[in-house]
């Protein structure tokens, strides 16, 4: 075996297990975050039909990085974003409406590296809204269907947001492929596909999906908050090139 051969098999072994010893190192900071002993009751709750574990897993925020979340509500997701991307990273918090449930979650101390933006989904001109490693838009794209929201300029902001290589996730409840985004004011659904065709026109790239939020046994003609059974829900992952 020559030198050659073996500093490559030494700098492959090296790599790999760089990436094994990081991914574990992060599936440990991902537990910590859920178990964080100042997270609120409600967010405990929450957790148990968000499965924040398997959310955090997919889309893997680090350390430092950029995010935006779009359609905060609450702020559930805002707060696991703005821990995990700790020390040195920050999150922009944008939402069309101001909820008194975000700014009593914005008082608290984790939500320091947290900038909160009221502003149309469709206008992110601020210059806050740049440079991101990540961004994430769970559960609140169905709205943009029933709102005065052009979503092809709202797409293409995000995407103009994006440093190149970032990420967009996008999670949202199921609605039946032929009721496309005809039910977002009704059912609070959305189809999976017209989503995804209507992201990837902005010039995004699939990445890959997620199953932890499928339910195969929703007949998806329900509105969400009536379901009788777990509502099936859809995670995608795209990539800005």
């Amino acid at each position: 075996m020559t030198i050659k051969v073996i500093r490559a098999a030494i700098l492959h072994l090296t790599v790999l297990f760089a990436v094994c010893f990081s991914a574990a190192a992060v599936a440990q900071d991902f537990s910590a975050i859920i178990s964080a002993p100042d997270r609120t009751d409600a967010d405990r709750q929450a957790d148990k039909r968000r499965d924040p574990m398997k959310l955090l897993e997919f889309v893997g925020p680090r350390p430092g990085w950029r995010v935006l979340d779009m359609a905060v509500g609450a702020g559930y997701s805002t707060e696991l974003m703005a821990r995990a991307v700790q020390p040195g990273g920050k999150v922009i918090a944008q939402d069309d409406r101001a909820s008194e449930k975000f700014s009593a979650r914005m008082k608290t101390p984790i939500m320091s590296s947290v900038e909160a933006f009221v502003t149309p989904f469709d206008d992110l001109s601020n210059p806050a809204f740049r440079d991101f490693d990540l961004e994430t838009f769970l559960f609140g794209y169905h709205d943009t269907t029933y709102l005065p929201v052009d979503r092809a300029k709202m797409n293409k902001a995000l995407f103009d947001a994006l440093k190149p290589g970032g990420l967009l996730v996008v999670a949202d409840h199921s609605a039946k492929p032929e009721d496309g985004t005809t039910v977002g004011k009704t059912l609070h659904r959305i189809s999976e596909k017209n989503v995804r065709a209507e992201i990837e026109a902005a010039g995004f790239v699939f990445v890959a999906d997620a199953d932890f939020n499928r339910h195969p046994e929703d007949e998806r003609t329900n509105a969400i908050f009536r379901n009788p059974t777990p509502v099936d829900g859809f995670v995608l992952k795209f990539r800005k090139p």
